[in-house]
């Protein structure tokens, strides 16, 4: 049962100081957990990302400067995220980079640290398959090649798809699955706005999941009505995709939950004209009352403003057995409440494919009092099977492994392709010679064609003219509002 909604000219604000951490500081583990810093001095991580071969991805950001505001509350809301990501005003390391880590003899500790990828544009979500890193910056996905143990990528990049960027560019993050065939990549896009302030057309192909073919760049909206979504991952038991949403704001302290829900082929999840399935927003006009009726309602409620923003299952993973069958969620913190909400990564059980138990608190300790030492963003496991926790204001990768050292056989990537699956249906008459991760190891496998096929040696440009590549304006959700 939820509350009921509780508007007000400004949300309640509770904004933590971030003050970081101190020599020797770390968060707090639950039982049968350790917890150590895996690479420190970093700027801004927000996700992670395994490759077959165990080297760790850390993409570093920053959101695009000058978004354009349009309401009073906008500029007090910049005000204050300024004062939450711990954006003092002086000088700031570059970001908007991604940097390597590779533990060498998988002893949990770093050997080499190699910056791979400079000068991105607000980069968040990656992907890897065919010796083609897949990078989601706020704008576009590009598509650089890279073949397993380089340290540095030096080729241009070729642009797979034009998403939604600026000027006004609300929810900026864009994260990326692969599916487990190996054919599409899944990527989030977020609302422009809180609730459609900006008006509708703002909103195209926007508060969404877009579906891309990721040999022609061709795209469609996957599902919609989603108002931030992110953590995008597959469930590796049956192939499902799975996403966190950070619901709106200025309903009130305990409105309106932030969820984890499965993403349903054509489905509307409800934004901006109701919440939670069915519960209508009565400051959306003009109302919506056949959109309202066809809302999915989400799979998993999290509690209120948490903005969980990381999702990973722990399949497969070296961590003790109560932790077997579920998936950690990275909460990054609320702002908008009386008092504070999230700043922890908890466990959520599954049984069945679906969500089965009460959230666990694993990892805290971000907030102390007043002030939070860090933020947790992306989850992701690494190559040995322990977890992996990008907190953004602390500047650190945290890895969280069993207390009594357990460690996979051998690494498992985070995009794990099924080689049946993809060679079943073999696409594009381009092949380039590539591998693919099946379990656990990387497998040659059926080629498929190179990214932006047909076209050969195009590099990074607008195809918006292409048909295969209709610009993102004409995109319009599968099933749901004509945004």
């Amino acid at each position: 049962m939820l509350p009921e909604p509780a508007t007000s000219l400004l949300a309640d604000l509770k904004v933590a100081e971030i003050v970081g951490w101190k020599e020797g500081e770390t968060p707090a583990v639950a039982d049968g957990l350790k917890i150590t810093a895996f690479a420190k001095d970093l700027a801004n991580p927000r996700t992670v990302h395994t490759l077959p071969n165990g080297d760790v991805l850390v993409i570093q950001s920053r959101g695009p400067s000058g978004e354009s505001r349009s309401r009073p509350k906008d500029f007090i809301r910049g005000w204050i995220m300024s004062i939450a990501h711990g954006d003092s005003g002086g000088q700031q390391k570059e970001s908007n980079l991604i940097t390597l880590l590779r533990d060498t003899d998988r002893d949990g500790i770093v050997d080499e640290r190699h910056d791979l990828l400079k000068k991105l544009e607000s980069p968040f979500g990656v992907a890897w398959i065919d010796n083609t890193l897949y990078v989601a910056s706020t704008s576009a996905i590009l598509a650089y090649p890279y073949s397993l143990g380089q340290n540095e990528i030096t080729a241009p990049p070729k642009l797979l798809t034009p998403l939604p960027g600026g000027p006004i560019n609300h929810h900026w993050t864009k994260d990326l699955a692969l599916s487990p065939d190996g054919k599409m990549l899944y990527v989030s896009v977020g609302s422009n706005s809180n609730i459609a302030e900006n008006g509708l057309e703002a909103e195209k192909g926007r508060a969404a999941i877009w579906q891309v073919d990721r040999n022609t760049g061709a795209a469609r909206v996957f599902a919609s009505g989603l108002r931030n979504p992110n953590g995008l991952t597959f469930n590796p038991d049956n192939g499902i995709l799975w996403t966190v949403v950070n619901e709106r704001d200025e309903l009130g302290p305990n409105l309106v939950p932030d969820y984890m829900t499965s993403v349903e082929d054509g489905g509307f999840y409800g934004w901006p004209w109701s919440y939670y399935g069915k519960h209508v927003d009565p400051r959306v006009h003009p109302s919506r009352p056949e959109m309202v009726d066809k809302a999915i309602p989400p799979k998993y409620a999290l509690s209120s403003h948490v903005a969980a923003l990381g999702l990973t299952f722990s399949k497969n993973s070296a961590l003790p057995a109560a932790y077997a069958n579920g998936a950690f969620i990275g909460e990054h913190g609320s702002w908008n409440r009386g008092s504070f909400n999230g700043y922890k990564v908890v466990y959520v059980p599954f049984e069945n494919g679906q969500p089965s138990g009460k959230a666990q608190d694993v990892v805290t300790g971000f907030i102390q009092g007043d002030k939070a030492k860090g933020r947790p963003v992306g989850v992701g496991i690494d190559g040995t099977g322990a977890l992996l926790v990008a907190d953004d204001s602390g500047n650190t990768v945290w890895r969280v492994a069993s207390a009594d050292g357990k460690v996979t056989p051998q690494p498992i990537g985070t995009d794990q392709v099924s080689i049946n699956s993809a060679a079943a249906t073999p696409i594009g008459n381009n092949p380039a010679v590539g591998t693919e991760t099946t379990g656990s190891t990387a497998q040659p496998r059926t080629p498929l064609a190179a990214p932006g096929a047909p076209s050969t040696d195009t590099e990074m440009n607008p195809r918006k003219d292409d048909a295969l590549q209709p610009p993102h304006m004409q995109i319009a959700p599968a099933t749901g509002p004509e945004l």
